[in-house]
């Protein structure tokens, strides 16, 4: 049975808008750190804003962005299989579980984006075309590293006991920030593209029936 999803990709693209909008302000701090190692070391605000407020708004946003993406992607794992149930390597379930086991989640879920991806174009079973798969490769490649680098960046920030050392963590720190941006933004048009895709398929399904 086939579920609209265009109400909560509209919201999940702003919420990832807003996610990218922190990460900016958070890269930004970064850079400060960067320019000026001594000053930012002996700083209490983050970009500006005092950190506790800084952090909890970004936290907010990010989890209430974390939960509306988890429930688009099983909506539209689920509605792919109504146009081909067959080529799928996991079962829906998958769509949400996946993200939560560590390691796998770096490309299990990617299994499950482009089994949708082939579902919801006009012809599942076609061969893929040369840059097809470039937006969805582009934007996992993107959250993949960012991810990596931002878990090492926090590992540095915790054992930095000194301003060499702490300099260290905000370089990779802004690395990660800057894959994390380019990976939010690459989110924003592959929701935009895959609903869409699967608007068109459902329309000219109905348009069939008629």
């Amino acid at each position: 049975m086939l579920r609209n999803p265009n109400g909560l990709a509209y919201a999940v693209m702003v919420l990832l808008g807003v996610d990218v909008f922190f990460d900016l302000l958070l890269a930004g701090d970064e850079v400060w750190t960067l320019a000026d190692p001594e000053a930012a070391y002996e700083t209490t605000t983050i970009a500006g804003l005092d950190p506790v407020m800084a952090a909890l708004a970004s936290g907010v946003a990010y989890l209430a962005t974390v939960v509306v993406f988890l429930v688009w992607f099983h909506r539209v794992r689920k509605n792919a299989d109504v146009w081909a149930p067959d080529i799928h390597r996991r079962t829906p379930g998958w769509a949400i579980g996946a993200w939560f086991i560590p390691f796998a989640n770096l490309w299990i879920p990617r299994q499950i984006a482009v089994d949708v991806w082939r579902a919801s174009r006009p012809d599942p079973y076609a061969a893929d075309g040369a840059r097809e798969l470039t937006l969805l490769n582009s934007w996992w490649t993107c959250f993949a590293v960012g991810a990596v680098v931002d878990r090492i960046s926090n590992t540095l920030y915790k054992r930095a006991e000194t301003l060499d050392a702490w300099t260290t963590a905000a370089a990779w720190s802004l690395a990660g920030y800057l894959f994390t941006i380019a990976a939010g933004v690459l989110a924003i048009l592959f929701v935009r593209r895959l609903t869409s895709m699967q608007h068109t398929r459902a329309t000219g399904m109905l348009s069939a029936a008629k």
